[in-house]
């Protein structure tokens, strides 16, 4: 069984981008939506991605925080492409950016379409209390925040929030 422990971040200014060292593209859906989750009647999301000249399906357990069990499987791009007509809410799309910063690395999700204008990084880490050093373009941290999941943004996407939403004015 796979642990993920991951933090979330939303990103402040364009420093990250000199850093980048690579790019993928991302496509990718759900097989469930957020209510069924959200209603208990699931306990995880289910999500079909196809990453560059790749493809995966994937299992996450959808407790809040920064520890979900996570199962990924590779599958046939042509398959992958079939699942994701048989998705539920929005596409989500973005251009995946690797960032190395002080030993560790980063992943900025640059969205497009329904959900462009968000921005987020992310770390994976080895233990939930591990020390890492933040870099000066990581700004809020929103890893309990539902609705930058993707699976939130697959059903309710960043073009209908509102502007407190955006500028997150309620995220303590």
């Amino acid at each position: 069984m796979g642990i993920e422990i991951e933090r979330k971040f939303l990103v402040a200014g364009d420093g990250w981008r000199a850093a980048a060292h690579e790019m993928r593209p991302m496509a990718q859906g759900y097989l469930n939506d957020l209510s069924m989750v959200e209603g208990g009647q699931q306990k995880a999301s289910v999500r079909v991605r196809i990453e560059g000249d790749a493809a995966f399906l994937n299992l996450k357990s959808r407790q809040p925080g920064t520890t979900r069990q996570e199962f990924e499987y590779p599958v046939p791009v042509v398959d992958a492409q079939a699942l994701l007509q048989l998705c539920v809410g929005g596409r989500i799309e973005k251009r995946r950016h690797y960032v190395e910063h002080a030993g560790h690395l980063w992943e900025v999700d640059e969205f497009l379409g329904d959900n462009a204008g968000l921005v987020v990084a992310e770390i994976e880490l080895d233990s939930a209390d591990e020390a890492f050093a933040l870099p000066d373009w990581a700004g809020r941290q929103v890893t309990d925040v539902l609705r930058y999941y993707n699976l939130a943004l697959a059903s309710r996407p960043y073009s209908q929030w509102s502007e407190d939403e955006r500028l997150a004015t309620d995220i303590p």
